[in-house]
């Protein structure tokens, strides 16, 4: 699939989907960059702000099959990844699959569930399998967590473990509408004259793997790679922060960079590019110290800080970067400099 295509359907997908989800273009762009880069997405924000309306938009769109968890309090970790089960029948054992299985969970009010059960998705979210009494069951392909979480300062709230949270390339907030918006909300749900709003599926499960594909063509310049790293790494020697990105930070920045250029129609990656994911990307792998809790400063504040104090390469080395694209040798180099920065899952 040409990097044109995926453009015009992530186009596609995103009108689509903001039929539903009304005002939030942007942040259904990150929600949608972090699908295309292959990974889970984090939604959290207060109740009734459209974050299970984004997710069932979404599957409905791209064609996924789709299932959802609500985290409760006293939700097993069996009931996510299914068990065995005696079949009276066969005088055997046959495994019953959880809604694990799938190809879009949604994670309802993941933060309201003990972390015993949280950690029941890290080995689905990262090895796209589980493993039930040690036996290991391949999960389909494509498959993606859209979790949403309330903020914790709600009661009946528990902390998403860090090692969690890094799994999430991405967490994206939505905020509350404008008026004119929300008057767009009540006007489409008077029009419709229903509750439930039924989407056109834009594309299929395949082709939604084809466009994940397109985005692994993408040109990274060394320069802008570069410049990834640097914020990863300042956010380690940043005054207020008491736990910094990790690699898989930065490697996300430039997962999420490429995929928001091939959604532009681009297959290079600017500054600008890196810039727009990096509040997503960064903030909730940041931890600031916690003499600073009861202050104004917060992980978001510290990512904005940093965006403004590191250099990003200059109106010179993005021209070069541009020019490259197509010369021999040239997208080789910026492929073999993006899997050369994973990190293994320990």
């Amino acid at each position: 699939m040409q990097i044109r295509d995926v453009s015009e359907l992530s186009s596609a997908i995103l009108t689509e989907v903001s039929r539903a989800v009304v005002g939030k273009r942007d942040s259904l762009r990150l929600v949608l960059a972090g699908v295309l880069a292959g990974g889970h997405v984090l939604m959290e924000d207060f109740p009734g702000l459209g974050k299970t309306l984004t997710a069932r938009s979404f599957a409905q769109t791209l064609g996924l099959e789709f299932r959802r968890a609500q985290f409760t309090p006293d939700l097993l970790p069996g009931d996510l990844t299914g068990s065995f089960v005696f079949d009276q029948r066969t005088r055997d054992f046959e495994f019953r699959a959880g809604p694990l299985f799938t190809g879009l969970l949604l994670a309802d009010e993941i933060n309201r569930t003990p972390p015993k059960t949280q950690a029941a998705l890290l080995e689905a979210m990262q090895e796209h399998q589980v493993t039930v009494e040690g036996r290991t069951f391949p999960l389909p392909r494509p498959f993606h967590v859209l979790a949403t979480a309330n903020p914790v300062e709600y009661e009946g709230t528990y902390p998403l473990p860090e090692a969690q949270l890094d799994r999430f390339l991405m967490r994206v907030s939505f905020g509350y509408p404008s008026l004119d918006e929300e008057w767009r909300i009540l006007d489409a749900r008077v029009s419709r004259r229903q509750e439930e709003q039924t989407l056109r599926q834009v594309v299929t499960g395949e082709q939604l793997l084809g466009m994940q594909a397109a985005v692994e063509q993408t040109d990274v310049d060394e320069s802008v790679g570069r410049y990834c790293v640097a914020l990863a790494a300042a956010t380690r020697t940043h005054a207020d922060v008491l736990l910094g990105a990790s690699p898989r930070g930065a490697l996300g920045l430039m997962l999420c960079s490429r995929a928001l250029a091939v959604i532009a129609g681009r297959d290079y990656v600017t500054p600008e590019d890196v810039k727009a994911v990096a509040p997503a990307v960064l903030a909730h792998r940041i931890t600031v110290k916690p003499e600073l809790w009861m202050s104004n400063v917060s992980a978001g504040a510290v990512v904005g800080s940093i965006l403004h104090t590191v250099p990003a390469p200059s109106a010179r080395e993005q021209h070069v970067a541009a020019t490259r694209v197509g010369e021999p040798g040239a997208r080789g180099a910026a492929h073999g400099t993006a899997h050369g920065t994973a990190q293994d899952d320990g």
